[in-house]
């Protein structure tokens, strides 16, 4: 690091968010993007730090305010410098964590300076800065509550805010061991910080978090979701359309969310929805109001937080929720493709022959479409059915197949196609990982049953729903398992009428699906 940072002083009448944005993209211009990621370092802009901070109003003369992950304290600066020209405020004490060494010399010239800027306003900053990690200095709060506490010591604050780091711990993390009871699977650190900081919270406190949207729904975020649920209610979210554009010059591609929440006072509270396309319109936003039970169902299993955007998501969201049938009830599974590619290397081959079985990797799945083959580099269409290969073959019968993720570049988040027993005469189907298949255990689905479940997955009427809680480019099993489905009988209705027309074009398949539900 060749910053000399005691050369970098404040500009005349420069504001505290200025500066800790200045210092911040020198800094990030001295460390590599592989630091960046790894380190889940990926600084807050001007423009979001100001839309955060005005999101936090009080009504005292004194306030304890905590940032979590702080880099160079923008946000607290943001929020800070909204407290003194907006409120009655007279004194700020302000607590930072940073891990990041190299960075505290330019975090320490940020605090001297908001300490500054707020005797010339006539309020008294008190810093404190732990160059320690959060979590690890204060899961014990986790835990106040079972014999175990250990808390009694932490401090609670009025106002916490918080760009936290984003990135996935392994199972061997101590931040992991240390926070076990919210964990269930590989988690991302940034779940953690927000644990902690809703049970930091004093009793009338705010926090406001600016996070990947990946927690709203999924197996692995679920016992972090009832963690959460039960300790505070939501307040405000803030939506982003865009993935490209909050964090763009750190190539951030997860969905962003900002999420105001307050400790839980009960479970009939209303919640403020924000929407901006990116940051360009994030100062006129559009905003509504909606009920808790709108988007959270806080008797399910799931605790989905489903998060819409118009009037369009809202009756859409009411439409399934008047649907009382699942993929389970109907006794139909999804499951994973068992072949990995990595560890069957040997097994795969570029042609057909005999003892050979066609293989569907994600490019074979267009939406209504299973193409076979299609050569693709490193991508080879067919598995030799031997000793080695034969327990990650399926049977071949009837499926939905399903791609797992969709690419930035995707209009739709579900693709699926329909692929039929009858088109191969061998015994087995090789199904790739990064696609799931939907099937019938015991039995088989027919012809109508895989038409009309493809086509009501890549209708936009689902794509829609499912945007409403899903912000990543992930389809989970256990979203769709759970994922509300119409009669089964409406459902063959619709495979019976698509293949009656003989027309799978998305035009058609959308025509179709309206026609029931629209």
């Amino acid at each position: 690091m060749n910053i000399s940072w005691s050369e970098i002083k404040p500009y005349e009448n420069e504001l505290p968010t200025n500066y800790a944005d200045r210092i911040g993209r020198l800094y990030t211009d001295t460390v590599t993007s592989a630091f960046k990621k790894s380190n889940g370092q990926f600084f807050t802009p001007v423009s979001i730090a100001y839309f955060m901070g005005k999101q936090i109003s009080v009504n005292k003369d004194s306030v304890s305010v905590l940032d979590p992950g702080c880099g160079t304290a923008i946000l607290s600066c943001a929020m800070i410098e909204n407290l003194v020209l907006q409120s009655k405020v007279k004194q700020i004490e302000l607590v930072t964590y940073e891990t990041d060494e190299n960075l505290i010399p330019g975090l320490q010239k940020v605090l001297e300076y908001i300490t500054i800027w707020g005797m010339r306003h006539n309020v008294r900053i008190d810093c404190r800065s732990y160059c320690e990690d959060f979590i690890l200095s204060n899961y014990s709060v986790l835990y106040s509550d079972t014999i175990y506490g250990r808390a009694e010591s932490l401090q609670k604050y009025d106002l916490i805010i918080s760009n936290p780091p984003y990135f996935k711990l392994s199972k061997e993390d101590k931040r992991v061991k240390a926070a076990q009871c919210i964990i269930d699977g590989q988690p991302n650190i940034y779940s953690i910080f927000m644990a902690i900081s809703a049970l930091l919270l004093a009793e009338q406190g705010q926090m406001i978090y600016i996070t990947p949207r990946s927690f709203t729904s999924g197996r692995y975020f679920r016992l972090f979701r009832n963690f959460l649920f039960k300790h505070i209610q939501i307040d405000f979210v803030h939506l982003f359309n865009t993935r490209k554009d909050t964090f763009s010059k750190d190539n951030v591609l997860q969905e962003t969310i900002i999420m105001k929440c307050s400790p839980k006072k009960g479970a009939d509270y209303n919640v403020v929805l924000s929407y901006s396309e990116g940051l360009s319109d994030l100062a006129t936003p559009a905003i509504k109001e909606v009920q808790r039970k709108e988007i959270i169902d806080l008797t399910s299993k799931e605790l989905i937080l489903h998060l819409p955007v118009s009037l369009e998501d809202e009756k859409i969201i009411r439409l399934f929720k008047s649907w009382d049938g699942n993929l389970n009830k109907y006794h139909i599974q999804i499951s994973t493709g068992p072949v990995v590619a990595f560890r069957s290397k040997e097994q795969l081959c570029e042609t057909s022959g005999e003892g050979t079985a066609a293989l569907y990797w994600l490019h074979n799945v267009v939406k209504m479409l299973a193409d076979h083959p299609v050569v693709k580099e490193g991508k080879p269409q067919f598995i030799h059915i031997n000793e080695m290969s034969v327990s990650t073959l399926l049977p071949n019968k009837n499926y939905v197949l399903l791609r797992r993720f969709s690419s930035k570049d995707d209009n739709s988040r579900l693709i699926a196609a329909p692929y039929f027993g009858n088109m191969t005469s061998c015994a087995h189907v090789g199904i790739e990982n990064k696609l799931n298949y939907i099937y019938r255990p015991k039995g088989h689905l027919n012809r109508m049953e895989v038409m009309g479940i493809a086509a009501l997955l890549n209708s936009d009427l689902f794509d829609n729903y499912f945007r409403t809680f899903n912000g990543n480019v992930n389809v989970s099993a256990t979203e769709l398992r759970e994922m509300p489905m119409p009669p089964l009988e409406v459902i063959e209705s619709i495979g019976k009428d698509l293949i009656a027309m003989n027309d799978y074009s998305m035009v058609n398949v959308n025509k179709i699906v309206n026609k029931y539900f629209m």
